[in-house]
């Protein structure tokens, strides 16, 4: 084996017996900007939420939207919250597009969970102004399922909509 895989094989393991610091850990870098003891550059705040540049941005103005009180998830999101944080990313989205000529679109993009790329455990929406030959863009191939199968999944998934 060599020493590159060997040293992948020990890191695999080893975060496989690490618990998940996002499991064990409540603290989120929003929490101190939302008290006012990190910087931010706000763009929006109001009683429920507050939007703000994100530090590492995907393209020019990438603005993040987030809620004032923690939900680590989207399933403890109560549904009041989650349609306001996308009412606040519609409007940021059109100041976004009128702000800058060169935004041709925006993607609203949420990730729920670590496989889905959520690092930070606080649900937030990320409003991503596109501009033309931005280099930004989704890179999973669509697969071409059989109509069976998208019936036999929409049925899973309406069975489990019944069950909430």
């Amino acid at each position: 084996m060599s020493r590159a895989v060997s040293a992948v094989a020990v890191s695999f393991v080893q975060s496989a017996l690490t618990p998940r610091l996002d499991a064990v850990n409540p603290y989120t870098i929003f929490s101190e900007i939302i008290a006012g003891t990190a910087e931010a550059s706000r763009v929006h705040e109001d009683d429920t939420a507050i939007a703000f540049m994100d530090i590492r941005p995907l393209t020019t103005g990438h603005v993040l939207v987030v809620p004032k009180q923690q939900y680590r998830t989207l399933a403890e999101l109560p549904p009041e919250i989650g349609a306001h944080l996308f009412v606040v990313g519609q409007k940021v989205a059109a100041a976004v597009r009128a702000s800058n000529p060169r935004v041709a679109g925006v993607n609203l993009f949420l990730a729920d969970g670590t496989v889905a790329g959520q690092e930070i455990f606080h649900v937030h929406l990320h409003v991503i102004p596109r501009m033309i030959g931005d280099g930004f863009g989704l890179r999973a191939r669509p697969s071409s399922p059989h109509r069976s199968e998208l019936d036999r999944l929409a049925a899973e998934i309406a069975a489990a909509l019944t069950r909430q």
